[in-house]
């Protein structure tokens, strides 16, 4: 069975940074997840990476992932129209070193 990856793209409110960081860094580790980095990419700009055992794994927790989300909505600025506050990927990892 492959690892599974999950990459999502934020974009911060001027000021809240402190808030989102202490959010993401107070979520609780979910069954079947190796890794979760939360990485500051710019002044306002944030990747949240995980990385699980699975797919499923990853897809049992997502009821959790979304309740962070929620919970950090009010600190994030718009992306575009399309994307709303969220840029999700996910997928097979294809090699680790």
């Amino acid at each position: 069975m492959s690892k599974y990856t999950n990459v999502v793209r934020f974009r911060v409110k001027p000021g809240k940074q402190d808030e989102f960081e202490r959010l993401f860094k107070a979520a609780d580790k979910w069954d079947g997840m190796l890794m979760h980095v939360l990485a500051k990419t710019g002044e306002q700009s944030y990747v949240a990476y995980g990385l699980w055992t699975s797919e499923a794994d990853m897809q049992t927790a997502m009821p959790q992932m979304i309740a962070l989300l929620d919970s950090s909505r009010h600190l994030l600025e718009e992306l575009s129209p399309h994307l709303g506050v969220t840029d999700p990927v996910s997928g097979t990892v294809v090699f680790e070193v």
